[in-house]
């Protein structure tokens, strides 16, 4: 697999994308930037790095010949293969924040976003952008960041971090190549943050209320959560957010 080093970079969601406008990219390519001066989260939120001490890198996935009829399973498996990876570096307590916020000891250590590249009306690729907190100690401003290193106290080669995170990734498409949907959506649920405890949210309205996250549906990956007159309620992304 190719993998592209640059020293600063608006975005490597960005970069991959105009690269795969303009030429055949090839599977696995993954682009790493040791700054991003756009680097993007989901909802369009910013995620802020420093420079040199964690990991803020893509990858371009060919998904064109999967049976892709439930495109969340992308996140699923990013997910996957990030947790078991830091599972590898012995990082404690790992849980995924739906839907791919990735924490250890309830802090934020690693975002996922996940742009696909639609071609004739099916996905084509995805190209998945993973931003890591490493080997950065401080965190101004966001009490809820961690790192590697301050869950551990040991400093991590970056390089042998990426090569772990790519062979799981391969790992776990090969699983949804092969249509193990129920294997993956399972393996995914056992490590939901805050599953089956008493949690609070805030809806689109700004209305707060309880309920007991269940686990996610497996046609569209929304948050199955339980309310509090024994009703299994669905949410999407945009409706929903967990306040702990």
């Amino acid at each position: 697999m190719l993998i592209i080093k640059l020293n600063a970079i608006d975005s490597t969601n960005s970069y991959l994308r105009k690269l795969s406008a303009v030429e055949i990219v090839e599977d696995y390519t993954t682009v790493i930037a040791k700054k991003q001066t756009q680097g993007r989260g989901q909802m369009g939120t910013k995620w802020s790095s420093q420079t040199s001490k964690n990991l803020t890198f893509s990858v371009f996935k060919d998904v064109s010949e999967f049976c892709l009829e439930h495109p969340f399973y992308i996140s699923v498996v990013t997910s996957l293969a990030l947790l078991k990876t830091l599972q590898f570096f012995s990082i404690p307590r790992l849980s995924v924040k739906w839907p791919n916020d990735i924490l250890s000891e309830d802090k934020k250590i690693c975002g996922i976003l996940i742009e696909n590249v639609i071609k004739q009306n099916n996905i084509n690729a995805s190209i998945i952008g993973i931003g890591l907190n490493v080997n950065q100690t401080e965190f101004k401003n966001l009490p809820k960041a961690s790192s590697l290193k301050t869950m551990t106290g040991k400093v991590f080669d970056l390089d042998e971090i990426v090569n772990k995170i790519l062979e799981n990734l391969e790992h776990y498409f090969l699983l949804l190549k092969k249509g193990h949907h129920d294997v993956l959506k399972k393996d995914y649920e056992t490590y939901l943050f805050r599953k089956n405890k008493p949690s609070t949210f805030k809806d689109e309205e700004g209305m707060v209320f309880s309920g007991f996250i269940k686990g996610v549906s497996g046609s569209s990956g929304n948050l199955q959560v339980l309310l509090e007159d024994d009703i299994i309620k669905e949410f999407d992304l945009k409706t929903i957010t967990l306040l702990y």
